[in-house]
């Protein structure tokens, strides 16, 4: 974890995770950056306490390897997706499995919560994202229109649109208040990989093509193109102001970048064989996350010694 990003960029800690029995393919905080979800293609979740690095729960119930994982805002709840074709919705206090919901045809490659937490939605290979009501867990709307795998999703603060990123190497903006899609943003080379919005409303989407671009998803226009990453971009994330994004690469280092000029203000070095996510915490702290010889390591901020367990 690195303290007030944009000043000092100063390293708090660092901490070691026990192994799954498969390949760790998500890795995300909650949103009160306490709790530390990991989903293997072991067809398991494991939640982590993520200041001590202890092993809080495994939770069982895919039947395929789990690609993706996330919190509601509120960190009540989780959902998983998964090569299985469902997705599934629990309690972070007891791990029961709220909802099953079943309407992709193909492997689930993401999956997110609204802002309020009343709507989820997930995508995958199908080509097609689904908005589900979790009061019930009926499917709301479906959304087509990609030409390849939707790797990545997200909602805008206010819940108004929500944007998908794909394997055709594109971003579509959609309306939640009409049945067309906004806009379709053109500009990467290689698969989207990853998308986010700030408060302010700027989108950024990161790519195999190793770039980040920032974008005005209302008017589809581009505002900043980011470049220096060596490896593909694994995951975004705006401060809660909107004037920093992070952006973490493949084999690579975690770039902090303004927002105001699209300029690098730092490059944080990573020990971490693979990258899985940075985020700011809500006291302004960066944390990443990441897979190191098939060992979990994540940035904390309370012990000064890591810790390598096996369980």
């Amino acid at each position: 974890m690195w303290r007030n990003p944009s000043e000092s960029f100063a390293k708090i800690d660092v901490k070691y995770f026990a192994r799954h029995k498969g390949e760790v393919n998500s890795c995300v905080f909650s949103p009160d950056c306490q709790i530390l979800l990991t989903c293997s293609d072991d067809c398991r979740i494991f939640l982590w306490n993520a200041q001590t690095g202890q092993l809080l729960d495994k939770v069982c119930g895919h039947t395929g390897p789990v690609k993706a994982c996330c919190f509601s805002s509120d960190s009540t709840r989780f959902a998983s997706a998964s090569h299985d074709c469902t997705v599934r919705v629990w309690l972070t206090a007891s791990t029961q499995c709220l909802h099953e919901l079943k309407g992709h045809t193909k492997s689930v490659e993401t999956v997110c919560f609204s802002p309020d937490s009343k709507l989820l939605l997930s995508a995958g290979w199908d080509k097609t994202a689904i908005l589900w009501g979790l009061q019930t867990g009926d499917i709301l709307r479906r959304f087509s229109g990609h030409e390849g795998a939707i790797q990545c999703s997200t909602f805008s603060l206010n819940s108004q649109y929500l944007a998908t990123g794909s394997w055709d190497y594109t971003v579509k903006v959609w309306s939640l208040q009409t049945e067309e899609h906004v806009k379709t943003l053109k500009g990467h080379t290689g698969n989207v990989s990853c998308v986010c919005i700030s408060v302010p409303g700027m989108l950024a989407s990161g790519s195999w093509d190793r770039t980040v671009r920032v974008w005005n998803p209302r008017r589809g226009t581009l505002i900043f193109l980011l470049e220096g990453h060596t490896g593909w971009v694994k995951s975004l994330s705006f401060s809660r102001d909107g004037i920093l994004l992070a952006s973490a690469g493949e084999n690579d280092m975690v770039r902090v970048w303004d927002m105001t000029k699209g300029t690098c203000l730092k490059s944080l070095q990573e020990q971490m064989d693979l990258a899985q996510q940075c985020v700011f915490s809500p006291c302004g702290a960066l944390l990443t996350s990441g897979v190191a010889n098939s060992t979990f390591k994540t940035d904390s901020s309370t012990e000064d010694q890591a810790r390598d367990t096996d369980q």
